[in-house]
């Protein structure tokens, strides 16, 4: 099966191999936010994907 390439140019395996990806909607209109809210915005999010989603999603090389 082919990897879904645009999905897994958007995620980092780190050294453990945790999946973290950035937050959505965090392009653009943030002046209307609360500072709170600005700052988790900022923060990246962790992923946790089966080994099904994992082979389906991601490149071979980075499971």
């Amino acid at each position: 099966m082919k990897t879904n390439k645009s999905f897994s140019k958007r995620l980092k395996v780190t050294k453990n191999g945790k999946i973290i990806s950035r937050k959505a909607g965090q392009n653009h209109f943030n002046s209307k936010e609360s500072g709170r809210t600005q700052i988790k915005k900022g923060r990246a999010q962790q992923i946790v994907l089966t080994q099904r989603e994992k082979r389906r999603f991601l490149a071979t090389h980075t499971i």
